[in-house]
């Protein structure tokens, strides 16, 4: 049955859709004044980050990260999202700002890169130990590159009506991992479309590794054609087949947690060197090819409802894929949110044809395809003629643009008209590359002559002043400063309540069953 077959039978079902779900996860750092890192304690008036379930922290006390919960809507995530924005810059220090873009600011090397803590309970200590790993295994600066996070999950009601029309007797699960697995077939259109980190900061590769970057200014590096040089190689990657990567495996969720779990038993010698501890202080959580799951960088993962004490894995094994997660999204620094409704409304319909585009296990062979094209649109996206790879042929990125535009079109139709006019407008950048976030960042740039770090820094400047004059939405303000107070009365009495010492608790946590 093709997209379009399953289309029509799904048509009388359309109006299940509006019980879909989305979440954004949004990263951004906290920046001085004079452009560096900031290296304050993430702020007392945000609360606690171990336990605020809207503002936290990723892998640096400066590295901030807001959270809606699950919305029904594009744009009533947006207003959250807006509003823990507004909260955010009212209670951010006068000498900080939130660095609106995906590549950092103004680097000093990474001992000015300060790791997250989360207090002196074991499972604080644990999120603090796993960050000084990922340190030592990648270096810290790669570490506080950021990006949007979409979730999204169909209704349960939509998938079982999709899972009764599908021919092979498909379950919510398998329906799931099929999604998954076009998500990172065709993944490759995220970046190309919405890409938005074609240039960095000297500072951010100084005295790390080899590079194929060239010079913009005397301050910026670039690559002319790049879309998003955060999905490529300097980006944070550990999806090396060498020792030190790991693959995931996409073609059941059977396959796909036991691929994750052999990582995570699998020693390795590239990391023994760094030793447990080091004068009696945690290196890292253990040895092996991957700390905990999470260490694994995707694109797009499935993802369980998190229960309590559970590993992650072992919860969606017992209790299945409640959501996606796609990771891919650079943040545009021309978006006060660094994302829009257009472009949610997008990945709605991206995800849908995801789900019903007929999706094979993905072989050896076209795994390196995959790879292959996720590297060339990171760093040559935009470059004339270039040609992707799929099913053993060459294409290029207009025309297999223009096949994936006919099938975005008809699944845009169950969506409903702004999502039509969505994909009718942002898959014109398939024909016109100029159009991208990515070309317009450089263009941008170039006309008004500043390179990578000038140019975000204004505005960083303009939306800290923009959202310190509007109106405040105080029932969302005093919520936020609620669950501030609530969060650091919780990682209180996690800590009273711990009876194990941290040796103790990390054998108990790994040895789970």
């Amino acid at each position: 049955m093709n997209i379009e077959q399953k289309i029509q039978l799904l048509k009388p079902h359309a109006q299940l859709l509006s019980g879909n779900l989305m979440g954004i996860e949004k990263e951004g750092l906290r920046v001085s004044k004079k452009g560096g890192l900031s290296q304050a304690p993430h702020p007392s008036a945000l609360g606690c980050a171990l336990t605020h379930p809207n503002i936290t922290t990723d892998f640096s006390e400066s590295l901030l990260e807001l959270v809606t919960p699950p919305l029904s809507s594009a744009r009533s995530v947006l207003d959250f999202l807006q509003d823990t924005q507004h909260y955010l810059y009212c209670r951010l220090p006068k000498d900080q700002s939130f660095w609106p873009a995906s590549m950092p600011c103004v680097m000093r090397g990474k001992t000015y890169i300060p790791i997250a803590q989360y207090g002196s309970s074991n499972r604080g200590k644990m999120k603090t130990v796993y960050r000084q790993g990922l340190a030592n295994r990648y270096g810290s600066v790669m570490q506080v590159i950021a990006g949007i996070h979409f979730n999204y999950s169909f209704s349960e009601e939509f998938i079982e009506k999709f899972c009764a029309l599908s021919e092979n007797d498909q379950n919510k699960d398998g329906a799931y991992m099929a999604l998954t697995r076009n998500v990172v077939r065709y993944g490759w259109i995220v970046p190309y479309l919405f890409g938005a980190s074609p240039a960095v900061c000297k500072s951010f590769l100084k005295g790390y590794h080899q590079h194929s970057l060239v010079e913009f200014n005397d301050s910026t590096l670039y690559k002319p054609y790049a879309t998003s040089l955060r999905m490529g190689d300097i980006g944070y990657q550990n999806l090396r087949e060498d020792e030190a990567g790991v693959k995931a495996n996409y073609n059941s969720l059977s396959h796909y947690v036991n691929s994750l779990k052999a990582g995570m038993a699998t020693p390795c010698s590239d990391y023994e060197k760094f030793g447990l501890k080091a004068d009696g202080e945690y290196q890292q959580l253990n040895a092996n090819t991957l700390q905990i799951e999470n260490e694994y960088y995707a694109s797009v993962r499935p993802k369980p409802l998190i229960e309590s004490g559970k590993k992650p894995l072992d919860s969606l094994s017992a209790k299945g894929i409640a959501y996606v997660e796609l990771r891919s999204l650079d943040i545009n620094p021309a978006l006060p949110m660094g994302i829009d409704e257009t472009q949610i409304h997008f990945l709605e319909v991206f995800l849908l044809f995801c789900l019903l585009k007929d999706s094979p296990a993905i072989s050896t062979r076209e795994q390196f395809e995959i790879d292959s094209n996720d590297q060339l649109i990171a760093h040559e996206g935009r470059k004339p003629n270039i040609k992707l790879k799929h099913q053993a042929k060459e294409i290029s990125i207009a025309e297999f643009g223009e096949q994936l535009a006919v099938d975005l079109g008809l699944c845009a139709t169950l969506l409903g008209a702004p999502y039509t006019q969505a994909v009718s407008d942002i898959v014109k950048r398939f024909d016109d590359p100029e159009l991208t976030p990515s070309a317009q960042t450089l263009n941008n740039m170039k006309s008004q002559n500043q390179g990578f770090f000038d140019y975000i820094n204004q505005y960083a400047k303009q939306y800290r002043q923009d959202f310190l004059v509007q109106d405040v939405n105080q029932p969302h303000f005093d919520y936020l400063d609620g669950q501030a107070q609530a969060s650091c009365q919780q990682q209180r009495e996690i800590e009273v309540a711990d009876t194990l010492s941290f040796d103790q608790y990390l054998a108990q946590y790994f040895n789970q069953v």
